[in-house]
């Protein structure tokens, strides 16, 4: 069925047109999420948040047209949240044990590119996870930060660029 035909019916509250809304957002919801988290059981915890919440709220979804940065701009405040969590936990445990703690690594990941990304302002990383690694749309980012899709597509490239040219070696040789 049509994306837009999907929508129109989960927001008259058809838990099967929503089912198939997830079916076609859950591998990019998880992308986005592990790509902020740097946990796959964190990713998909998130995601489980970010689409319940969905559910609950759909109703007051006025533009089919604006899922999937609607449903984007939810994961984000779920993944925001959880970052706040864990450096609060992170903070609290240096405080009482007196030792500064680390994340723990996971050694799947490129290791080049979570640097690379961690270069990037937080709002330049989270356009290029959303375009790249969700697949939106200069336009459906744009509408997601309330900027012209234009201003979008300048920032990506740029970010982009820098991303380039730490993994093509100049910046961390």
């Amino acid at each position: 069925m049509e994306e837009n035909k999907l929508i129109e019916l989960a927001i008259a509250g058809d838990k099967d047109a929503f089912c198939g809304l997830y079916g076609q957002y859950k591998d990019r919801l998880y992308r986005y999420a592990y790509y902020r988290l740097k946990d796959s059981a964190a990713a998909e915890d998130a995601v489980s948040d970010c689409v319940l919440s969905a559910w609950k709220s759909i109703g007051r979804l006025r533009s089919p047209g604006a899922f999937s940065s609607w449903i984007f701009r939810i994961l984000q405040t779920v993944c925001s949240g959880r970052i706040r969590k864990i450096i609060e936990e992170r903070e609290f445990l240096e405080t009482v044990t007196g030792t500064e703690q680390e994340a723990s690594p996971d050694p799947s990941d490129s290791v080049f590119l979570k640097e690379a990304l961690d270069l990037l302002p937080d709002e330049d990383r989270d356009m290029v996870l959303l375009s790249v690694v969700a697949g939106l749309t200069s336009q459906e980012i744009g509408d997601l930060y309330e900027m012209p899709a234009g201003t979008v597509r300048s920032r990506l490239s740029r970010s982009l660029g820098k991303l380039r040219s730490f993994l093509e070696g100049s910046d961390h040789e």
